[in-house]
């Protein structure tokens, strides 16, 4: 399906063999794939999954559209980290993830609630997505207080929603030109934040940009309000020094950092206190991140059939 979209270019995929050898491996990557899975969709992800795909009936999204291309590749993975990054820049947005999220005690549930929304939304049926959107919503009405300075926030507000969008419409599609197994060309790209668009209306975001263009004018129009808060500063440890993992997943977890990092723009690294090292991306963190992104990939379970 995907890959016969005139929006994607091809890219050859090397033929495997069978062997002894693999069919071994299939129980442990099975195991290793399915413990993946539940960590990022949390311990209910198995039957959200049934039911994003097995439910019968219209959806947002044809089965050809970008979103469902980009939104189901291994590439969101170092995608969301950045998109993570980059959003705690706004003071705002991370005074409000601070004062009212559990990101710090239950990460992997916060997780599990964003990864859902974005499945039912991209893959699932239509009144499943607008139930999503309504969840959400809800949730975001009852986000409100004050800055330090005394500045009000509410988490509903259509312009704090649109930096939220717009940060992550840019890392997910950034990501996955450099990591997806099938990159976008010019056309698809603008599709993908077009189709993006569309969550973003349903989420109360008004005029929402709908082209790549349109989404680099947004990004830079919310720059004189971005700064490095000591929550940035902490929320930037946390996600790429001191995540919540075992020790043996670690290493991997890092190089997806890594690549994380490099994918935000030159400013705002800068902002973040990042280092900004063309060279170094090239030859070291985008071949790592490629091979780290290649292994979830291979990890992770196929969607079940749609209904």
């Amino acid at each position: 399906m995907v890959d016969h979209s005139p929006l994607t270019r091809p890219q050859p995929r090397p033929e495997r063999r069978t062997t002894g050898a693999a069919t071994s491996r299939s129980g442990l990557r099975g195991r290793l794939g399915d413990a993946l899975f539940r960590a990022v969709a949390g311990p209910d992800g198995p039957e959200s999954r049934r039911r994003v795909h097995g439910t019968p009936g219209p959806r947002w999204f044809a089965p050809d559209r970008p979103i469902r291309v980009v939104h189901g590749d291994a590439s969101m993975f170092p995608g969301g980290l950045a998109a993570l990054l980059l959003q705690s820049l706004h003071p705002l947005a991370m005074t409000a993830v601070a004062d009212h999220s559990d990101y710090r005690s239950d990460p992997w549930g916060r997780l599990a609630r964003t990864s859902t929304f974005l499945a039912y939304t991209t893959y699932g049926a239509a009144d499943d997505a607008q139930r999503a959107v309504d969840r959400v919503r809800a949730v975001h009405e009852n986000i409100r207080g004050h800055m330090p300075d005394g500045e009000p926030y509410h988490a509903a507000d259509p312009h704090l929603l649109a930096w939220v969008h717009s940060a992550e419409a840019y890392c997910f599609l950034a990501a996955h030109q450099r990591y997806g197994r099938h990159p976008l060309n010019a056309a698809g790209q603008d599709a993908y934040v077009a189709d993006m668009a569309r969550v973003a209306t349903a989420l109360g975001i008004e005029n929402p940009p709908a082209t790549v263009a349109e989404l680099h004018t947004t990004l830079n129009s919310y720059r004189p309000e971005l700064r490095l808060t000591p929550q940035t500063r902490e929320a930037v440890h946390y996600i790429l020094l001191r995540p919540p993992l075992p020790r043996p997943v670690l290493p991997p977890y890092l190089v997806l950092g890594a690549a994380a990092a490099s994918l935000l723009p030159a400013w705002s690294r800068r902002q973040l206190g990042l280092p900004v090292l063309p060279r170094t991306e090239r030859w070291c963190v985008a071949p790592a991140g490629a091979a780290v992104t290649a292994l979830i990939r291979h990890l992770l379970p196929p969607a079940p059939p749609r209904a």
